[in-house]
């Protein structure tokens, strides 16, 4: 089977999308800075403030499938397009209604939304459907690579920001940079002969959306690909929500926390090119159960280490390694297990276990804190979850499902 475009056009279209997912991954995975200054000048509660951005994990998972189905079935540049104008409306809305409901709508709705249209499932699933399998792998580690960029970018820059103007104008920085990914989506469109040949691609799948989405349920290969991205959701979703106040009750400074995201951010970028790297010479599943696995380790360390803000850069360093690093073999095994004409809506649904797991993250953090005063309890159910899923990924199945023709 030939791909469509040129190999200039398709290491632009990598180019492009890792720039997007820089922008609409730097935004969102910095939203824990926003915690205590949103609850120290409003009167959202922490409680309510992590409700909010629990719902907003929750939401960025939910609406991924959702993206990708419409993007496999219309094209992926509108759907971009529409996300970065939801995210940018709510950034701008969200210093105009500082209120728990406010504030619920527009971080844990209207952006979150926004950054799904414009996040892994799409940019993957838009990108593997013009490239051979064997380059596919580190073409998501390099996307996710952009995702990592981000937040190496914007959280010391929201963090100056919110320290010289205020919250309220980093959030009106952050719409105006979410509305740079307009151009870089455009520039995602297939040449109309190329479109032609994707498109008779696509048209020779050998089954409909809903039968290839009853089959992958079936498959207890890609189930437990689901119970693991649960507790990546988990953890990560946890330590960008609360890792900044957690750091603070420690004693330490808000830009400490922001450097710290900003070091897991540029260690994941080793992360992600290194897996997607692997993953075109080593089994996914293997690479997968050693990011779990080394999760636990790293968060134990964390527990009995002293608080010093050379130690919490060392752990954000050794944790961001293996920060978003499961993405490039978590999607590459669906690709293997299914094919890529529905990759953006079957990979869009593991986010969906991932956001489930992001939602209960940020929302218990914030619960264990106003009922204990610590993060403990939670920091011990990451290293367990961690360690479950480590074993759950040993079993997955890495060759193809053969597909069942659909019934004319």
């Amino acid at each position: 089977m030939t791909h469509p475009g040129s190999r200039q056009q398709t290491l632009w279209l990598v180019f492009a999308s890792a720039a997007i997912l820089m922008i609409t991954m730097g935004v969102r995975q910095t939203s824990g800075l926003y915690l205590l200054p949103i609850t120290q000048s409003t009167g959202v509660s922490i409680v309510a403030m992590s409700l909010a951005l629990a719902v907003g994990q929750f939401m960025f998972g939910a609406a991924q499938p959702v993206f990708g189905a419409i993007a496999d079935k219309f094209g992926s540049v509108q759907v971009i397009i529409f996300g970065a104008l939801l995210m940018a409306v709510g950034s701008i809305l969200t210093p105009f209604v500082t209120s728990p409901a406010g504030v619920l709508l527009t971080m844990g709705v209207l952006s979150a939304a926004g950054s799904a249209a414009g996040s892994f499932s799409i940019l993957i699933g838009v990108t593997a459907q013009r490239l051979p399998p064997e380059r596919r792998s580190f073409a998501a580690g390099l996307i996710n690579a952009g995702g990592s960029l981000g937040q190496v970018v914007f959280a010391p820059l929201i963090q100056a920001i919110i320290g010289a103007a205020g919250w309220m104008m980093a959030m009106y920085a952050t719409a105006a940079a979410v509305l740079l990914t307009l151009p870089l989506a455009v520039a995602l469109r297939l040449k109309p002969g190329d479109a032609q040949a994707l498109a008779k691609i696509n048209a020779a799948a050998p089954q409909s959306l809903s039968q290839q989405l009853a089959e992958a349920m079936r498959d207890r290969s890609y189930l437990l690909l689901h119970a693991g991205f649960f507790t990546c959701g988990f953890h990560i979703a946890f330590l960008v929500t609360h890792l900044p106040s957690d750091l603070q009750l420690c004693g330490l400074t808000a830009s400490v926390a922001a450097t710290s995201l900003s070091f897991i951010g540029a260690a994941n970028v080793v992360g992600s090119l290194g897996a997607g790297w692997l993953g075109q010479r080593y089994l996914m599943k293997h690479l997968l159960a050693l990011i779990y696995g080394s999760r636990a380790v790293i968060v134990a360390i964390y527990m009995v280490m002293p608080k010093t803000a050379l130690n919490v850069y060392l752990f954000a360093i050794g944790l961001g390694v293996t920060w978003l690093a499961t993405v490039p073999p978590t999607s590459g095994i669906v690709g293997k297990l299914f094919g890529t004409r529905y990759l953006g809506t079957l990979f869009g649904l593991t986010l969906v276990s991932h956001q489930v797991g992001g939602f209960l993250g940020a929302w218990l953090g914030g619960v264990a804190l106003a009922r204990s005063g610590s993060y403990d309890w939670i920091w011990y159910a990451d290293i367990a979850l961690a360690l479950l899923a480590a074993v759950a990924n040993l079993p997955i199945r890495e060759e193809r499902v053969v597909p069942v023709p659909a019934v004319a």
